[in-house]
């Protein structure tokens, strides 16, 4: 299960840039791209945001994480990049 974590965690991540780089770069320049964009790419990451914190809630006990570690892992799901920093600060020696 730590392994489909830390595939979701880089997914999640990967998938706030695109949505912000959506807002940033497409939506001043070509508002219908935007629209059209913007489902799509809302729905995959509000999928993964949410699978991200259930199998962190799930990994919790598993993985003996204190309530400090698991607040700074679901607070890395808030912050753009903040899933790299996880996976690579938290998960990576798991």
């Amino acid at each position: 299960m730590l392994k489909l974590f830390k595939i979701t965690a880089i997914l999640e991540g990967c998938s706030y840039l695109v949505l912000l780089a959506n807002m940033l770069f497409i939506k001043p320049n070509a508002i219908d791209l935007y629209k059209t964009f913007l489902y799509p790419i809302g729905m995959s990451h509000g999928i993964l945001f949410i699978g991200y914190v259930v199998l962190a809630i799930l990994l919790k006990q598993n993985q003996k994480w204190s309530l400090s570690t698991f607040a700074i892992i679901i607070l890395g799901s808030l912050l753009p990049f903040g899933t790299f920093y996880i996976e690579k600060k938290y998960l990576s020696n798991a």
